[in-house]
């Protein structure tokens, strides 16, 4: 995981390296910062949207026929919670979070040059396990015999499809932005002896608000 991080930033910080030598053809870096609400869309439990956040570095190349490119990286920690049952089977909704990093390489249509963009493409994603709060980690998912701590082992590298738009000025922006987790993130989970029988399958979804800094 650490050397799938050192190589993200090598290639985020050769692009930014590139847009500050070209910046008097309209190349922009900016730092992102927002809130989102993510799901875990599956039928193997009955899960909940949970509030997380992002952050992180972008550069959006120069214009063409209205058309630019952006680049970037950011960082994020989504929240959901899954049913489960206490050890005096009681229903409660745990916690659980998968935090990572994200590159995007998306395209922008420019609606109106330097005030609103419509941005769309792949995003790869590499995250770490699904955790749930200790006091959880025993109970036991509904609908399962598993435990909280045994769902964690998730799949760590993912792909993503954004689509978004954003609108302000040339220095600060408000952006709004969908993502649909296009591979399955519980497929580690259908290797693991005892557990496979579940057969899982699941997708993470989730729409974020930012404000982006253009420096």
């Amino acid at each position: 995981m650490k050397t799938l991080f050192l190589v993200i930033s090598i290639v985020f910080f050769s692009f930014s390296s590139f847009a500050q030598y070209e910046e008097r053809d309209g190349n922009r870096i900016g730092i992102t910062i927002g809130i989102s609400q993510s799901a875990l869309l599956t039928s193997n439990f009955n899960s909940k949207p949970g509030i997380g956040w992002n952050g992180g570095l972008s550069v959006r190349g120069n214009y063409y026929n209205n058309w630019s490119m952006i680049y970037g990286m950011q960082f994020f920690l989504n929240n959901i919670e899954i049913e489960t049952l206490t050890a005096s089977n009681q229903k409660a909704n745990s916690k659980f979070s998968l935090s990572g990093a994200q590159i995007r390489l998306l395209l922008s249509y420019n609606v109106i040059k330097d005030h609103v963009s419509l941005d769309f493409g792949p995003v790869l994603q590499i995250n770490g396990e699904l955790k749930s709060d200790s006091k959880s980690a025993k109970n036991t998912i509904s609908g399962t015999n598993l435990t909280a701590d045994q769902i964690q082992d998730v799949n760590t590298i993912n792909g993503n499809a954004y689509i978004g738009a954003s609108a302000g000025n040339k220095r600060i922006r408000g952006v709004i932005f969908y993502q649909y987790g296009f591979t399955n993130i519980l497929k580690n989970l259908n290797s693991q002896e005892g557990i496979g029988k579940y057969n899982f399958k699941g997708n993470i979804s989730s729409i974020s608000l930012q404000l982006l800094f253009n420096l």
